[in-house]
């Protein structure tokens, strides 16, 4: 099999958002986001088969021209982060995917069976994004709550990191107890406007939030801080999570060596060093090192594809308690994220969201909103 013709597809107009987006991690002066758009590769084949995958910017998609996409493996090593550490910037999960959704409707199975299937459903968390007051967060978590979550992640990061744990404390009030509250720092990200924790604050928060049942904390400390995210994770019950901008499944290895992080969380799709195949070997990295891994799903246009894939590898690992899934009404919702999928992904009442059966990916764009602004043929 070989590959006859890469397009990139992209949207043929905008998705405009019901109200401006100003995500927690971009920063107090970011300009809002107004609207979405999507772009996706399709990957052609001489057997008729055809593969989707997320546009992460790869820059030699003619180069791949003749190639075969069965040899997943070995453009894993030779154009994304293989065994390499450190960044390889090519950016080629997309095609990656790609590959794989070929390789499934190949032998007529979907990926996470293609792989050896561990379930096919999982638990999901409805990740917000916003900073919100106490009140309105806890509404909010309730109605979500109410649509069938089980869990839902905090944006933290407010001026004054006592006003998190406030918001915290008022989610906490009104869900069950066994409702899965996480909360993100994002201290590993730089916007204008942020200020930063120091060690000492980042220790105190953590017990804070460890005395009220917190699953995890996500990046309280940056990623390169690795004594002081170990201590922080040695000091506390809940877990200590991080990792979303580690730029290769190898360049885990140190903070899993010296307890930095409790789960590990890499995309498939940010930085594009990942894809399917990076994110199971950092997986089972992990699993070695009797951890967790809780991966990063990118929201807003990414989403799509980006779910899909992660759902697929993480229905092949034992270790993933529950997977990110942006939810944040009336801005991340299947309207505007999942637009372009002809049936979207919904969490059902146990929190769950059913991985795809259907050969490959087993989702289906409709290509309907969706033109051709690039192609590649031999």
């Amino acid at each position: 099999m070989k590959i006859t013709r890469i397009e990139v597809l992209h949207s043929k107009e905008p998705t405009i958002l019901p109200i401006p987006w100003r995500a927690a991690w971009r920063g107090p002066k970011a300009t809002p986001i107004t609207s979405f758009e999507f772009s996706f590769y399709k990957v052609y084949t001489d057997e008729g088969l055809v593969g989707y995958g997320p546009n992460t910017g790869y820059a030699d998609l003619g180069g791949l021209i003749g190639a075969d996409p069965c040899y997943v493996e070995a453009f894993f090593d030779q154009h994304m982060s293989g065994r390499r550490s450190g960044n390889s910037g090519r950016g080629g999960a997309g095609i990656e995917i790609a590959m794989w959704d070929i390789l499934g409707k190949a032998a007529g199975l979907p990926i996470h069976k293609l792989l050896g299937a561990m379930t096919d459903r999982v638990l999901v968390y409805a990740a917000t994004s916003r900073l919100m007051e106490p009140e309105e967060t806890a509404e909010h978590i309730e109605h979500i709550a109410e649509l069938g979550f089980r869990a839902a992640k905090l944006r933290l990061h407010r001026p004054d990191p006592w006003d998190d744990v406030e918001v915290v404390e008022a989610v906490r009030d009104v869900v069950d107890d066994d409702f899965m509250i996480l909360v993100d720092a994002n201290q590993n990200n730089v916007g204008e406007g942020y200020t930063f924790w120091s060690r000492r604050t980042a220790q105190r928060i953590a017990q804070a939030l460890d005395d009220l049942d917190v699953y995890y904390l996500e990046e309280p400390l940056p990623r390169q801080d690795i004594e002081g995210l170990a201590d922080i994770a040695a000091s506390v019950d809940m877990f200590i999570a991080g990792g979303e901008h580690t730029p290769t499944v190898y360049d885990f290895c140190e903070h899993l060596q010296r307890g930095a992080y409790d789960i590990i969380q890499p995309d498939v799709i940010l930085g594009g060093n990942y894809g399917i195949t990076g994110v199971r070997r950092a997986a089972i990295l992990a699993d070695y090192y009797g951890r967790l891994i809780v991966p990063h799903v990118m929201s807003g246009a990414h989403f799509p594809l980006g779910i899909a894939a992660s759902l697929h590898v993480m229905a092949s690992v034992e270790n993933c308690p529950v997977l990110e899934f942006g939810f944040d009404p009336p801005i991340l919702t299947a309207e505007t994220t999942q637009k372009v999928l002809k049936t979207p992904f919904m969490v059902e009442e146990d929190g769950c969201v059913p991985v795809p059966q259907g050969a490959g990916l087993g989702v289906e764009l409709d290509e309907e909103q969706l033109e051709v602004v690039t192609s590649f043929e031999g």
